[in-house]
């Protein structure tokens, strides 16, 4: 409380215009005490001679107020000087090394409060009070304290680069540009800004698009890591139990079946912790970089901001994104010992027969395609079924065309495969592995892929593609949407013209392409297939 009462008498003795204790004090009738050189500096700048008037309370004088100095408020500031007025502040308000200190400040400098664009100098709480309180002051831009205010000084003209130069990606002050930039491509400071600001948050989306995704992998391994021990431990305790009847001739299969198991479990986790660790680390650097990006967006200067841009907003490759390949588990173990326990006194007595645990593929499948090239090095024949296209539907060129006919229907033999409402067909071919097919289309279409097991026949929605838990289909219309089960996801992108599938079976991957001169991603689907499936058209 002490400390603050001194504050307060500081403020009151001190002067409005220089913000320091006054030096021979002078009071105007107004009872508004000065220094008495700056209120006469001030006097003798102001324009409206011979009226004057008082800075704080604005009383208008109109002859010259004669000067004397207020003798006991004098004395007054001597005293308090010599006790606690003049006590330092505390340590953290002076600057060190590392702070920007107050070019005003006399003696041991405060730290800077704000930074002055316009003065090109940096200001304590104390001395930056004119920029609030003087009318020319308050147009003054004022960032954060900043050491590097001289940067923002042109070296040739010795003004301030309010200019940005495009042909010669550098900042520049007016006078440059209608000099030795002159007919280059130049543009305000803050407008490039904007510009590059844009960019920026570009970036940042797309950084924090890559850690969501990340984020998404990360929770896919500590599922799997989870599925990974559930299976081994319940491998363990069944295998326990059935060994538990024959213990006493089955102690030393026991142990080895189960280190087996173990061993083998310690195999797979490792991997998958490996590639989670390798993930975070990503997810850190990510949020280092979209830290500092973002410290960078809230740059105030410009200048600062320009000559910063270029080493922090050019984002680093990134890792393809993780897919896991979906594999057995050690349920083989449990079947296994199974047949043992039945078989087990005869063959005890003959030889044994190795419990052997199956490899179980663990991770990451090969990146998947980018480019068109790589797609077709996947691409397999595709001809359509006859024995289950639709009557309204005309096949063509080899059933490798698809056309309706809604007036003329098709005299297709009975086939117990055929769609007989919907106007729907599958392809003859399974599909497994990796394979990739385009289809050209005409007209709103769905294309898809199904298993063989859909139900055919009837109006029921659990017969058309998307609709049901056994068939995926991409929608093709204006606003194209992906259907799986009944629930459609919106699909942004290009109309497409062609649509390509690609297909990773053993990995659970399905995506649906825009192809034209590159390969747009509309939709990809993660999930597990549990039998081949067929490609499929629908036509509307």
């Amino acid at each position: 409380m002490a400390q603050k009462g001194v504050q307060l008498d500081r403020k009151n003795i001190s002067c409005s215009i220089c913000l320091d204790l006054l030096k021979d004090p002078v009071t105007l009738s107004c009872g508004h005490s000065y220094c008495m050189n700056c209120i006469n500096s001030h006097w003798d700048g102001e324009d409206q001679k011979p009226v004057y008037s008082c800075p704080q309370c604005r009383k208008i004088f109109i002859t010259r107020p004669n000067l004397e100095k207020n003798t006991m408020l004098a004395e007054l500031v001597e005293q308090l000087k010599k006790t606690a007025l003049q006590a330092a502040p505390a340590d953290h308000c002076y600057a060190g090394p590392e702070d920007v200190a107050c070019d005003f400040c006399s003696g041991r400098k405060l730290k800077a409060f704000k930074s002055c664009l316009q003065c090109v100098a940096s200001y304590c709480e104390q001395h930056l009070q004119p920029h609030y309180d003087v009318s020319s002051f308050k147009k003054h831009k004022l960032v954060e304290p900043s050491k590097k205010l001289r940067e923002n000084i042109c070296s040739r003209h010795d003004e301030v680069m309010k200019m940005f130069c495009r042909t010669d990606r550098q900042s520049i002050c007016y006078l440059c540009s209608v000099e030795e930039h002159k007919g280059h491509d130049t543009v305000s400071a803050a407008a490039e800004r904007s510009e590059r600001q844009k960019e920026l948050e570009v970036s940042r989306l797309k950084i924090q698009q890559k850690i969501q995704d990340r984020e998404k992998d990360v929770k896919l391994l500590q599922q799997e890591l989870e599925a990974i021990n559930r299976s081994a431990d319940k491998a363990v305790e069944d295998s326990e139990k059935m060994f538990t009847e024959l213990i006493c001739l089955m102690e030393k299969r026991r142990s080895e079946v189960k280190q087996q198991v173990r061993s083998q479990q310690e195999t797979e986790v490792s991997p998958v912790k490996e590639v989670e660790e390798k993930l975070q680390q990503e997810i850190r650097e990510l949020k280092r970089k979209d830290a500092e990006l973002k410290k960078l967006s809230d740059t105030e200067d410009h200048n600062q901001f320009l000559h910063s841009y270029p080493s922090l907003s050019a984002l680093s490759p990134s890792t393809s994104s993780l897919q896991i390949r979906p594999r057995r588990r050690f349920d083989h173990v449990t079947a296994a010992v199974s047949r043992l326990r039945d078989k087990l006194q005869d063959i005890l007595r003959d030889k044994w027969t190795d419990v052997s645990l199956t490899e179980v593929d663990v991770l990451l499948p090969a990146a998947e395609p980018k480019t068109r090239a790589e797609f077709l090095q996947y691409s397999c024949e595709i001809t359509l079924d006859p024995n289950t296209v639709n009557r309204k539907l005309l096949l063509s060129e080899g059933n490798r065309k698809v056309s309706l006919k809604v007036l003329q229907q098709q005299s297709y033999s009975y086939h117990r495969d055929r769609f007989t409402k919907w106007l729907q067909v599958l392809s003859r071919e399974s599909l497994t592995g990796r394979c990739y097919c385009e289809v050209e289309r005409r007209g709103i279409i769905s294309v898809a892929v199904s298993y063989k097991n859909i139900r055919r026949a009837g109006w029921s929605d659990n017969r058309q593609f998307g609709h049901n838990k056994k068939s995926w289909a991409l929608k093709c219309i204006d606003d194209s949407y992906f259907l799986y089960n009944k629930v459609t996801t919106p699909i942004s992108g290009p109309r497409p013209s062609r649509v390509g599938l690609y297909l990773d079976h053993s990995a659970g991957i399905l995506s649906f392409y825009s192809v034209s001169e590159t390969m747009t991603l509309l939709h990809r689907v993660q999930t597990r297939f549990t039998k081949p499936l067929h490609a499929g058209i629908l036509h509307y």
